[in-house]
């Protein structure tokens, strides 16, 4: 199973992504963990997409991440499910503000190690509109229009909820055949 996360800053894709990696015996690979190195400093592009392309031979992987530059077309063809974290901006800003409180001084799982967990005006701007324009909501639409029979659109935690349930059940239901 190839599973390709994209969503909001905040909605929850990195929860997601280590959810359904483990339920495939897998790691996953968080895209913010290849874009950034310690201390946020950017890695060269093309470095980032041969760990992206190292991920992709695998039989199975989870990707979690919306970088265009690392290979996003060629994620998106192979995978076998998209999942849209599509939440609202003020559920996003909160969990941000949650995960920032909860991560204070630290790195997160899903960034490079010296990558200090941060919130402040401006990645809270990024949140509410920078990482909404209409290009690149319309990047998102376009990607579930195109693979309309693999995409999954989450809207909400109960949307959430149903989605994980339906996935349990389809496990249950295939290790019972």
């Amino acid at each position: 199973m190839k599973i390709a996360i994209m969503g909001y800053s905040g909605s929850g894709k990195s929860t997601l992504a280590k959810q359904l990696a483990q339920e495939l015996g897998i790691e996953p690979l968080y895209l913010d963990r290849v874009h950034f190195l310690p201390n946020w400093m950017e890695r060269e592009a093309e470095a980032g997409r041969e760990i992206v392309r190292a991920e992709m031979a695998k039989p199975s992987w989870v990707i979690d991440g919306n970088y265009t530059h690392l290979l996003r077309e060629e994620r998106m063809k192979e995978a076998d499910e998209i999942i849209w974290l599509r939440y609202p901006r003020l559920i996003c800003l909160y969990r941000a503000l949650k995960r920032s409180r909860e991560f204070r001084c630290q790195s997160r799982e899903s960034v490079a190690d010296g990558c200090i967990e941060r919130m402040n005006w401006e990645f809270a701007w990024w949140i509410l509109y920078k990482g909404r324009t209409k290009e690149r909501v319309r990047g998102y639409q376009n990607i579930v229009e195109r693979y309309p029979q693999k995409s999954t659109i989450i809207q909400n935690d109960r949307a959430l909820w149903r989605y994980l349930q339906k996935r349990q059940s389809k496990n249950e239901g295939e290790q019972e055949s």
